[in-house]
C-alpha cells in the first residue's frame, strides 16, 4: 500500500523514542501498515485491524524489552507448540 495515498492526519500518534521511530517506521512499512514519519514530527500509524494492532505492539515490545525478556518470551512460545 502506498502511504502517500492516505491522509496522515487520520492515523494515531505512537509514542516512540525519537532514536527508534525510523526503525519502527521501516518495520511497519515492511508489514504494509500505513504510517507516516516526517522530520521533527511524531510517528503516525493507521491501525485498521486487530492483527495490525498486535503487530505494532510486537514491534514496540521488541524495542523496549530486555534481551532476557525476549528470550523468555521465545522459550514460552516454543514450549507451547
Amino acid at each position: 500500500m502506498n502511504s502517500s495515498e492516505l491522509d496522515p492526519q487520520s492515523g494515531e500518534i505512537v509514542e516512540v523514542a525519537w532514536s527508534e521511530r525510523w526503525q519502527v517506521y521501516r518495520r511497519l512499512q515492511e508489514l504494509e501498515i500505513p504510517c507516516w514519519c516526517e522530520v521533527d514530527r511524531p510517528l503516525r500509524v493507521k491501525i485498521d485491524s486487530t492483527t495490525e494492532a498486535i503487530q505494532l505492539a510486537s514491534i514496540l515490545r521488541r524495542l523496549s524489552a530486555s534481551p532476557r525478556e525476549l528470550t523468555l518470551s521465545l522459550e514460552r512460545c516454543w514450549n507451547r507448540s
